[in-house]
């Protein structure tokens, strides 16, 4: 066996042996949700995606993996209000790279994060200083449309597609937020008092109605007690008049009986103040007769008036 033939037979299983090395180099896996770029001699060659991969060896280079998950930036700025209050604002972004839009993002942004951000501080501070502090917590809701809007229109040249924007805390400064609550319970305790007063003017309102209602039936009562009365005088003078007493011995009678009910009525009760009257035999009689004597008075002094003003 020839010199040849040995270097020959030693040599092919050694060349077999590279080859299935250099072949085995350019088999590589690409994980899910994920991609990686292919370049040849240094060029752009193609996007590969989850799975088994092959390059060729030495001429084809791969790039790291290359994220298709929704992630998400949290970004916080300081700007400051239109009533000339510092707050700082929180805001996460979600953006995603599409698979058709790979290379773009390989390619043109090297660092996204920064670029996203610039855009965010660029929005935040023309927007929020147009609004006063109140408002900036009315309308978080308009200013995370307005940042995502802009970084849609800038971010998708890129190969980043925005998927949502928030801005998820709002923080002004120390000393504010205490104004603030302040401001707050004050107006709670003002709300508190004029419910308060309401309550009390309402109670004032329904015990004044509950008193004149209570009046007019007391008043009633004794309208109704006095007419009672009245019609059972009545009925005892038509009785005594049967019986052959005169209309004046007949009063007295009567006045005399209701003296002795009262006095009666009056010792019942140990705390009860005692008028006396005179008390002989001729009392009652004269007593009633003042008592006309005065009814006659004063009827005439209203007469009296009435001509008087009807002169005038």
């Amino acid at each position: 066996m020839t010199n040849s033939k040995i270097i020959t037979m030693i040599a092919t299983p050694i060349i077999i042996f590279l080859a299935i090395i250099i072949l085995a180099s350019g088999l590589f896996i690409v994980k899910q949700q994920t991609a990686v770029v292919v370049e040849r001699l240094g060029k752009f060659h193609s996007v590969r995606f989850a799975g088994l991969n092959f390059k060729v060896p030495i001429i084809d280079t791969k790039s790291r993996p290359i994220n298709l998950r929704i992630q998400q930036l949290d970004v916080i700025v300081e700007t400051k209000t239109k009533d000339d209050v510092f707050v700082h604002l929180k805001v996460s972004t979600q953006f995603q790279i599409p698979k058709d839009r790979v290379k773009d993002a390989y390619y043109k942004l090297e660092d996204p994060a920064a670029q996203i951000t610039s855009y965010i501080f660029d929005v935040v501070r023309a927007e929020v200083p147009k609004m006063r502090l109140d408002d900036v917590f009315e309308r978080k809701d308009d200013i995370a449309i307005a940042i995502k809007s802009e970084l849609n229109d800038s971010m998708i040249e890129y190969g980043y597609n925005i998927i949502k924007t928030l801005v998820t805390d709002i923080d002004p400064d120390a000393q504010v937020k205490a104004a603030m609550n302040r401001i707050n319970a004050a107006e709670r305790e003002k709300v508190a008092a004029q419910y308060e007063g309401d309550a009390q003017r309402i109670l004032i309102v329904e015990r004044a109605k509950a008193e004149a209602e209570s009046k007019r039936l007391q008043g009633k009562g004794i309208a109704d007690q006095r007419r009672e009365i009245a019609r059972g005088l009545e009925e005892s003078v038509d009785v005594l008049n049967r019986a052959g007493i005169n209309p004046q011995e007949a009063s007295a009678l009567i006045v005399i009986t209701q003296h002795y009910d009262t006095l009666q009525a009056i010792g019942q009760d140990t705390k009860s103040n005692l008028i006396l009257l005179p008390n002989n035999p001729n009392a009652a009689s004269e007593m009633l007769n003042d008592m006309v004597v005065s009814l006659v008075a004063a009827n005439k002094i209203k007469d009296a008036e009435k001509e008087n003003d009807k002169a005038e």
